[in-house]
């Protein structure tokens, strides 16, 4: 018999469905073979966890686990030995018959409705999958590893948002009695990016110039989601002034427009040499003060 799936996820049976999925998460993350190659027992750990979740996550699998009507690997449980016990009683003894508190009628009601239903559609699968934020931002594919060894391809749209869920028809478990399979359903998550931050469909970013760009303008060099990109200075630029690039952002995708991207400047003295030193103790600026603002 399968083990508790409560045990292996770690979880309370009175736990809550965010609560079994976050511990999914995390256990799934540290076990997965992808990030455990040639490790057996993280790969038989991973088949176990995955089982665990597709049996909780599932609403009405959960239940029928709870009353008993199917085991940790979702086989129908037949019927006791109580019914051994009654059909072997002598006469008069039937009506006495408890099985521990369930009567009669309790139990050929469970024996009946374990019969062969029609066609019913397979489970859905749940799978949970880390992107990067370009991969989000611009679309990919990636190849994610089952359980059961097996590999499925996703494609990724662009556009794509934390927390977006895919659905993948026809990707999980076998229908039952004739009836269409199931699918699966991919969580994704999208890992920060070292200088890009996305707002709505708009990529901000900051982006270091030199003092003498910002003092005589430059055209200069930047990355994009896209590709580089040729953006011009103004002269007398200052630190913290924000310029966009219209186009730039989240690409178009579907009902959706391209987004824009917000460069927020930020002069860097960078190491001053002796030319700039003599310059600067002979430079006067009469009646400008930097600090007139904080009075």
């Amino acid at each position: 018999m399968a083990d508790d799936p409560y045990k292996i996820l770690g979880v309370k049976k009175a736990a809550s469905a965010e609560e079994i999925r976050s511990a999914y998460r995390k256990l799934a993350k540290k076990h997965h073979p992808d990030l455990n190659p040639g490790n057996k027992q993280a790969e038989d750990a991973f088949k176990a966890i995955s089982g665990a979740y597709d049996l909780l996550s599932d609403t009405e699998k959960r239940a029928r686990f709870d009353r008993g009507e199917i085991d940790a690997s979702g086989a129908e449980r037949g019927p006791g030995p109580g019914w051994r016990q009654y059909a072997e009683a002598g006469p008069g003894a039937h009506h006495a018959y408890s099985t521990g508190g369930a009567n009669f009628e309790d139990l050929f009601s469970n024996i009946f409705n374990q019969r062969p239903r029609g066609p019913a559609k397979g489970h859905d699968r749940q799978y949970s999958l880390e992107v990067t934020f370009l991969e989000a931002v611009n679309g990919a594919t990636r190849r994610i590893t089952l359980p059961d060894g097996g590999t499925l391809d996703v494609k990724i749209p662009p556009g794509t948002e934390e927390g977006d869920t895919l659905r993948l028809r026809g990707k999980g478990d076998a229908g039952m009695n004739g009836g269409p399979t199931g699918d699966a359903l991919i969580e994704l998550h999208v890992t920060p990016h070292k200088f890009y931050r996305r707002v709505g469909r708009n990529i901000h970013m900051d982006v270091p110039v030199s003092l003498k760009e910002a003092v005589l303008g430059a055209k200069i060099t930047i990355p994009t989601p896209a590709g580089e990109v040729a953006m011009t200075i103004r002269p007398g630029a200052e630190s913290g002034s924000e310029m966009r690039l219209r186009g730039r952002g989240v690409p178009a995708h579907g009902k959706h427009a391209a987004g824009d991207l917000h460069v927020k400047l930020n002069v860097v003295v960078g190491p001053a040499d002796e030319a700039l030193r003599n310059f600067l103790q002979g430079w006067e600026q009469p009646g400008f003060n930097p600090r007139e603002t904080l009075k």
